[in-house]
């Protein structure tokens, strides 16, 4: 196709090396190779296309392979636009680059993820680029390159200036910058050298400027009203900074504005009246902000405005009347809406049902109730996107309802949509995401629902009362991406599953018998479940060992159920598996020799089983990234092997409640995620998925259940900041090893119910991030150390039925707790109520639930009973004194009657 100009496959989906036959379309004019997803270097050959003058290799990010900028590229002097952006390419740029005077857009920018360009102080190649429009540059490091900017200002055509990403040298004195020019600046996420807190006051000098960004700078203090000289502004972008301040009035005087974005800028304090000035606004982004009070009744001159965003701020009061009358005299609607997040309350639909054509509405998270009825709804008949769960709605419509929309989106969790399963639905046949959770739904899901629907990548109708079987077939499967049906009364065998489903959640349910037909009927080709929970059903049977037919899987969550029998070996052959839950059930066996090869797992749940044997040495040598093993209640039994306590991400170790014997292992060091404190870490931790596909999960959040403060709670938006170690109720012999104390990092610490002896170390004191310690029921001695007073987080300590001797240290802690914490032991000294005396001698004190004898009440009981048989004995033995003592008891009776007597009278 030698005659060919123009040849456009950017965004086609092509993979691969760019063909060197290339160069032999000699005619071309125009070629546009964006987003390819090529690879491999540059061909030289492109160098001979003399005649082109647009060429776009943007967006193929290991197109370059670390390689400079070719020269062959600066040869085509014919060129008018070069895009090179995010293609890998780096190293220093060319200066034979200046040969190309002809263009009117240079594109150089890269992200992050990518080592940068590097720019040589000598910029000398730009002088000659005087037809230069457009400059695209990111993520470069141009803090050394000091006269970069006055170059670029000496460009008599430079309209259009992108530098986002960039590290700048900082000027102190503006008069040095002139840019008379500029139309557009953009220096979003850009940081300067030296650092630097405020908008740079060179910018406030373009008064040509038609578009700022100045997005993600952590600029500080106020909004500076110097930007008020830049009265030709229409759109302003000063989003992710730290403003904390409110709304400076003098932003509202940029009456030409047509998109204000100020969204996460810690902004506080109402909305200014004076937002009505800005009347050619067509988007208004406040969102992620601090802002209070209600909506100003001057937010009704807007009547450009096609998107609001006020969501997640502190906004409150009713939404007002005018807000569903902003059009104007072409009937420009408000189309995009989000009021989400907020304290707004009564109910919107009264002001915002004539919007015609809004359609997207997201009001979530309010305090917004009612009841919502047909007529509410009949006139946003253009609305596609519909998001208003957590509020309190009731719907009330009829049967035979059909709504005058069409939705792709839809979020309604915690309205009152039952008792019936919603007909309507049925009419919606555009559906992409339906989420219907705890919606009190009491019917079962009708068949026309799975073949109505067939276009829905996201269901979500869990927490309801949802009754019945699934009624799928092996020809009929269910086939949406995600689905979530858990906290339900299903019933009946698991359903069919087609290989388009990525996401299934049945858990908290009734399905019964085998996961044989579920597991092992799809042979044909691999399926691309990457995620599948069937926790607390009736599930019995063996584990089929068909898992080598799902190889994606990322998460699989079996426990509360009635397995029964060995691990399928299968499972091993889970490559990408990051958590594995089956606790709870009957499995028996040795651990699972398999799982050597799932050398991805993040956490590891089979306590609460019948599995027994040694746990082999491999475990802590090939499943080096494992955060969570929990072990707990089972019957394994030998030593715990010391390759346990090298993984240096472990952050939870529960192997309590078997027959561990031995020694416990002193390597403790090596346990790194334990052993520092105020670690970089998220509060969750997640398992990440191979594909990403649209409205199926990315990521999941591993979860687990951990006997914590003398409980049990399933843990799971905190996990990432939970440290422990459980190795309490099995048989393990020796001293506490001291290296346990170089875990500053380790929140829970539970050794009870073993068999431990020596003292408890002299350095526990030093564990400072330690909340709960459990010692009790072994056979430790000695004293308690001192330095356990320096442990102020600590909020449970338990050193019962121990050999400890001694006073207990005196902390602002320890006195606080119960005595039961110390108890059978030889301590003395608060809590408990014996003082420790000045000789040194100790005592003991067992409390209700000692096992030992308490002298204390022994002796006071002796004491008692002899001084009472003191008194009574010679009662007993003399006549004559009984008598006297008789008499002398009647005489005070009568005492006090005649007593009692003159009261009464007087």
């Amino acid at each position: 196709m030698t005659s060919l100009t123009h040849l456009n496959l950017s965004l086609t989906g092509f993979r691969g090396k760019i063909p060197p036959q290339i160069g032999n379309l000699s005619n071309l004019v125009y070629l546009d190779l964006s987003s390819v997803f090529a690879n491999g270097t540059v061909p030289s050959q492109i160098g001979n296309l003399s005649k082109l003058q647009y060429l776009d290799l943007s967006g193929n990010y290991f197109l370059g392979e670390g390689m400079a900028i070719p020269s062959f590229l600066c040869a085509i002097t014919s060129l008018t636009h070069l895009d090179l952006s995010l293609t890998g390419l780096m190293g220093k740029i060319p200066s034979q680059i200046g040969n190309l005077s002809n263009l009117v857009y240079l594109g150089l920018g890269g992200y992050s993820d990518f080592e940068p360009p590097l720019f040589a102080e000598n910029v000398e190649w730009l002088s000659s680029m005087w037809k230069l429009e457009y400059l695209y540059l990111s993520n470069a490091n141009l803090s050394k390159a000091f006269h970069w900017l006055h170059t670029l200002q000496s460009l008599p055509s430079l309209t259009h200036l992108y530098l986002s990403h960039c590290t700048l040298p900082h000027y102190n004195e503006p008069s040095l910058l002139n840019f008379s020019s500029l139309q557009t600046l953009h220096l979003s996420d850009t940081s300067y050298s030296p650092a630097i807190s405020f908008v740079p006051k060179w910018i406030f000098k373009l008064k040509k400027l038609v578009s700022l960004q100045l997005r993600g700078n952590k600029f500080q203090g106020p909004i500076p009203c110097g930007i008020r000289n830049l009265t030709l502004l229409q759109n302003l972008d000063l989003s992710g900074n730290s403003f904390s301040s409110s709304i400076p009035d003098c932003l509202y005087g940029l009456h030409r504005l047509k998109s204000l974005d100020l969204r996460s800028s810690n902004l506080h304090g109402t909305i200014s009246d004076a937002l009505g000035n800005l009347t050619s606004l067509v988007e208004l982004d406040l969102s992620y902000n601090q802002l209070e009070g209600t909506i100003p009744t001057s937010l009704g001159n807007l009547t450009s405005l096609v998107a609001l965003y006020l969501s997640y701020n502190q906004l409150e009061g009713t939404i007002p009347t005018f807000l569903g009358n902003l059009r104007n005299s072409r009937e420009i609607d408000l189309t995009y809406l989000d009021l989400s997040i907020n304290k707004f309350s009564g109910n919107p639909f009264e002001s915002l049902g004539s919007l015609s054509k809004l359609s997207s509405l997201w009001i979530d998270g309010n305090n917004f109730q009612g009841v919502v009825k047909e007529d509410d709804l009949a006139n946003l008949t253009s609305l596609t996107d519909f998001g208003a769960s957590g509020n309190n709605f009731t719907l009330k419509v009829g049967p035979n309802w059909i709504p005058n929309f069409q939705l792709t989106y839809l979020e309604v969790t915690s309205w009152q949509l039952g008792p019936s399963f919603p007909l309507w639905i049925q009419s919606q046949n555009k559906l992409k995401y339906v989420g219907l959770s705890n919606t009190g739904i009491f019917d079962s899901i009708p068949t026309w629902f799975w073949e109505a629907h067939s276009q829905v990548l996201y269901l979500n109708l869990s927490h309801n009362h949802i009754r019945g079987e699934l009624v799928t077939t092996i020809k009929n499967p269910i086939s949406i991406q995600t689905v979530d049906l858990s906290t339900n009364h299903l019933c009946g065998k698991l359903p069919y599953l087609s290989n388009d489903v990525y996401d299934l959640d049945l858990s908290t349910n009734s399905f019964s018998e085998s996961m044989q037909d579920f597991l092992c009927n799809n042979q044909d080709k691999p399926m691309q479940l990457e995620f599948l929970n069937l926790a607390s059903n009736n599930l019995s049977g063996e584990i089929p060992d068909c898992w080598i037919n799902w190889p994606f899987l990322v998460e699989v969550n079996l426990q509360s159920n009635h397995f029964v029998g060995n691990f399928p070996p299968s499972m091993g052959s889970l490559a990408e598996l990051q958590s594995l839950e089956i606790r709870n059930n009957l499995l028996s066996g040795i651990f699972p020799t398999s799982l050597k090869k799932t050398s991805q797992l993040i956490s590891l749940d089979l306590g609460e089983n019948n599995l027994s044997g040694c746990i082999p040495t491999w475990v802590g040598e090939k499943l080096s990234n494992m955060k969570i093993l929990r072990l707990r209640s089972n019957s394994f039994s030998g030593h715990i092997p010391n390759e346990i306590f090298q993984m240096s991400l472990l952050q939870v170790l529960d192997l309590a409640k078997n027959n561990f014997s031995g020694n416990i292992p002193s390597c403790f060091r090596n346990l790194s995620a334990m052993t520092l404190v105020n670690r970089s870490t998220y509060p969750r931790i997640y398992s990440h998925a191979p594909n990403d596909t649209y409205y199926s999960s990315v990521s999941g959040i591993v979860s687990v259940l951990l006997w914590l403060k003398g409980r049990g709670d399933e843990y799971r938006n905190i996990l990432g900041l939970v440290t422990s170690i459980d190795l309490s109720s099995n048989k393990l012999l020796g001293d506490i090893p001291r290296e346990i104390t170089d875990l500053n990092g380790l929140n829970f610490l539970n050794l009870s119910h073993n068999q431990l002896i020596g003292p408890i170390p002299e350095g526990i004191g030093n564990m400072g991030s330690l909340q709960t310690i459990d010692l009790s029921r072994n056979q430790i001695s000695g004293e308690i150390p001192p330095t356990i007073s320096n442990l102020s987080f600590l909020s449970m300590l338990d050193v019962s039925y121990n050999h400890l001797k001694g006073k207990i240290p005196t902390g602002t802690q320890l006195q606080t707790f119960d005595a039961s914490s110390f108890i059978g032991n030889n301590l003395c000294g608060p809590p408990l109520p014996i003082n420790c005396s000045s000789n040194g001698k100790t005592h003991s004190y067992e409390g209700s639930h000692g096992h030992g004898v308490n002298w204390f009440f022994v002796s006071a009981t002796i004491g008692f009973v002899v001084g009472l048989w003191i008194v009574i004995a010679p009662l007993l033995i003399c006549r004559s004194w009984r008598h006297v003592y008789f008499h002398f008891l009647d005489h005070v009776w009568f005492k006090l009657q005649s007593f009692s007597s003159y009261s009464i009278t007087v």
